[in-house]
């Protein structure tokens, strides 16, 4: 299994975030974005970036469609984190899911943003089937969150 899949942001990627993540910031959600903050693991500071949190049965669901990023890891580490959009701050605990619970999720997630991350998925689309979503599975991290406030 490839644990290390990750595609970094180009120069591009990082303007639309930054632009997406100070929105955010300011109380402009784009299509549901957020600002997530996740302390590092080994420096304990907080890392901000924007995310699409999907909400779903049991959810709202945190994807990553670049794969084992640095936020991805330091989730695991920490085990939850914050959204923000504008004054709203909520606080969380994150639980990561198996692959084979990720198949529905994921087409989801790309029904409804994948004008923005289907290049991160390869040939994997809203219309795969199960089997290639699970396929993919392992590339892309997926994490229940539960909101403590």
């Amino acid at each position: 299994m490839e644990q290390t899949h990750y595609i970094k942001p180009g120069r591009f990627d990082r303007v639309f975030n930054g632009a997406v993540g100070w929105l955010a910031r300011r109380g402009v959600s784009l299509m549901g974005s957020a600002e997530l903050s996740v302390r590092g693991r080994t420096s304990g500071e907080w890392r901000r970036l924007p995310v699409n949190p999907l909400p779903y049965e049991g959810g709202p669901y945190l994807i990553s469609a670049r794969g084992h990023s640095q936020w991805v890891r330091n989730l695991r580490a920490a085990g939850g984190g914050r959204l923000q959009v504008g004054r709203r701050t909520r606080t969380f605990t994150a639980v990561e899911l198996p692959d084979e619970e990720k198949p529905e999720l994921l087409r989801r997630y790309l029904r409804r943003w994948g004008w923005e991350v289907g290049r991160f998925f390869g040939d994997v689309n809203a219309d795969s089937t199960d089997a290639e979503l699970l396929a993919a599975a392992h590339r892309h991290p997926v994490f229940r969150i539960t909101v403590s406030d």
